[in-house]
C-alpha cells in the first residue's frame, strides 16, 4: 500500500496486522480522488472516521488538505496511523484520536469540509452513524461525506440530510460520495 498522488506520492504505508482492518486498496483510493476532482471537491479540513491505516486521510494531506483528524478505537491502528504520518512527513498537520467514533462526534466543536467514513463492511449501523454525523457539530451544509461500503449494501440516494453525488463499485469495494444539504430550519433562519 502506498500514497497514490501529491507531494508524498510513492511513500509506502503500513497497515495494522490482522483481518479487523481492511485498508482501501490503492486503485480504489485513486478512483475516489478522481471522482472528487470531477466534482471539483478539494478537501481542506478532513475528519477520517474508522481510520484504520489512515491511508485515505494521508492521501488527502498529500493532495493539499491542510488538516486531518484521524479517529479509530483500535490502539494498534492508532499506532500505525502515527507511524504513517511520521513516514510521510504529515505529523504536524494531523491528530490521532484513539476512541470510538460516537465519543469523538460528541466532543467535536468545529465543522469539517470533508468526512471520510470507511467502517467495517459488516457494520449494521452505517445509516445510523450517517444520521448521527449529520446532527453533530462536525458538519455543516456543504460538508462532503466519503463512505466506503460493501457492494451488498444498497445506500439510499438521500438519507438524514445527506444527498448522494456518486456511488461507484470496483470489485468488492464501493465508494459513495454524499453532500450535506441545508435543513429547512437553517434556510428559514438565513432569510
Amino acid at each position: 500500500m502506498r500514497v497514490i498522488g501529491g507531494v508524498a506520492r510513492g511513500r509506502h504505508l503500513k497497515a495494522p496486522r490482522g483481518m479487523r482492518t481492511r485498508p482501501m486498496a490503492d486503485k480504489i483510493r485513486e478512483a475516489l480522488f478522481s471522482m472528487l476532482a470531477s466534482l471539483q471537491i478539494r478537501p481542506r479540513r478532513v475528519l477520517d472516521l474508522y481510520a484504520g491505516s489512515g491511508a485515505i486521510g494521508i492521501e488527502a494531506l498529500s493532495r493539499g488538505a491542510q488538516w486531518v483528524d484521524f479517529v479509530d478505537m483500535s490502539s494498534a491502528a492508532c499506532t500505525v496511523i502515527r507511524q504513517n504520518l511520521e513516514n510521510t512527513g504529515f505529523r504536524d498537520r494531523a491528530a490521532v484520536h484513539c476512541m470510538p467514533v460516537r465519543s469523538f462526534l460528541a466532543r467535536v466543536r468545529e465543522p469539517y469540509d470533508c468526512v471520510i467514513m470507511d467502517p467495517p463492511y459488516a457494520d449494521p449501523t452505517i445509516l445510523e452513524t450517517m444520521a448521527l454525523l449529520a446532527r453533530s457539530a462536525a458538519v455543516q451544509p456543504g460538508t462532503v461525506l466519503i463512505l466506503g461500503h460493501s457492494p451488498r449494501l444498497l445506500l439510499p440516494p438521500f438519507h438524514a440530510g445527506w444527498r448522494q453525488l456518486r456511488d461507484r463499485c470496483h470489485g468488492d469495494s464501493c465508494v459513495a460520495i454524499y453532500q450535506l444539504e441545508a435543513s429547512e430550519d437553517s434556510e428559514a433562519v438565513e432569510t
